[in-house]
């Protein structure tokens, strides 16, 4: 049965170095820290890899990230990958649970993932299944 997760988190990005310039595009790497809160208490950490270009609104970025804490009241971890575009503007994210990354009680995790940002605030909502129910 899918449950349902969201909240607030706060995120810090924090360049690897400078980026990579290459014809039209810059390639770069980032730091991911994150702090959840709501349904998720976690802390997320992670690298970003970017992909932007010289026409304004066009980019990439793929990202890896641990979150370790509670979820609804179960303890663990899990990791997630980003997959995101931009094209002239339009946005499309996919974020998904490695498959057979969860530890502890999140072991078996599956589901997905979506941000938010309003009025520089940021949300997550998250759809997943665990394999034994419990609390969530």
């Amino acid at each position: 049965m899918t449950q349902h997760a969201n909240g607030p988190f706060a995120v810090t990005m924090t360049p690897a170095g400078a980026p990579e310039h290459e014809g039209r595009t810059a390639f770069g790497r980032m730091q991911l820290d994150k702090q959840y809160a709501g349904d998720l208490v976690a802390t997320g950490n992670g690298q970003m890899l970017t992909a932007v270009t010289d026409t304004q609104g066009s980019a990439a970025y793929v990202a890896i990230e641990r979150i370790s804490g509670t979820l609804k009241g179960r303890k663990g971890s899990f990791a997630i990958h980003h997959t995101g575009t931009m094209s002239g503007g339009t946005k499309q994210l996919t974020i998904s649970v490695v498959t057979d990354s969860g530890t502890d009680e999140l072991t078996g995790i599956a589901g997905t993932m979506a941000l938010k940002i309003v009025e520089g605030e940021h949300s997550y909502e998250f759809d997943y299944t665990l394999p034994h129910g419990g609390p969530g």
